[in-house]
């Protein structure tokens, strides 16, 4: 019996394990040129090593796993095969639980600064005709906040003449696509307009917020009406 548990462990589930773990290390990098080169050398240099111990075995009525007198050897074989292992779990780790959590951040992080500056596209105080602006101007790419400042110059100045004011609040953001360095979020909000004699007028607006991720830092470099059918 205890032969039984030794050839099991250490001629037959250790060299299972490694072909097992190098395969995983093949699938979770796509197998690559170069891995299918490697994973064809270390599985042949296994098949070899297993037919020549169950060539010992015929030959001698004594395999690596049952043979007294190898322990480094059977020590070397868990080893190396608890090494693969450990790398299988680490490859997979990195090539698919990071991206994941990326991905996962990003898409949280994005809808965020949709979110922000949308409201702060739709937000407007005479007091400070400037504050919503700005907050959403530092938030966008250099170019664009330039753009922005230039498109609502305009309109500031009318409003503040005017002494209307305006309060938006996101209603959802949804992450439409995104990539390593490119998204687009789409984002309702529900403004209210304040002006003196009149009623307090709402509505609805959906708008489209692209935004690219430059050294590390996603920004906003584009902020239109989203048309709906």
């Amino acid at each position: 019996m205890r032969n039984r548990l030794r050839v099991l462990a250490f001629d037959v589930l250790a060299p299972l394990a490694a072909v097992v773990a190098l395969t995983y290390i093949g699938v979770a990098l796509a197998w690559p040129r170069w891995w299918v080169a490697v994973f064809s050398v270390l599985c042949l240099l296994i098949v070899e090593g297993v037919v020549l111990n169950f060539v010992l075995a015929r030959r001698d009525a004594v395999t690596m796993g049952t043979d007294d007198d190898g322990p480094g050897l059977r020590l070397a074989v868990v080893g190396t095969a608890t090494a693969v292992l450990v790398a299988a779990a680490v490859v997979g780790y990195t090539q698919w639980t990071i991206p994941a959590r990326t991905l996962q951040a990003d898409t949280t992080e994005v809808a965020g600064i949709a979110s922000s500056v949308a409201e702060a596209s739709a937000t407007f105080t005479p007091q400070n005709p400037t504050a919503s602006i700005d907050r959403a101007a530092g938030l966008m790419s250099p170019e664009s906040a330039e753009r922005f400042r230039a498109d609502f110059a305009g309109v500031a100045q009318d409003l503040a003449g005017r002494n209307v004011s305006a309060q938006a609040r996101t209603v959802s953001a949804g992450v439409e696509a995104i990539g390593p360095a490119a998204a687009s979020v789409a984002v309702v909000l529900r403004s209210t307009q304040n002006s003196p004699g009149n009623p307090p007028d709402s509505a609805v607006l959906a708008l489209r917020v692209t935004l690219t991720k430059t050294d590390g830092r996603w920004l906003v470099v584009d902020v239109s009406p989203l048309h709906t059918r």
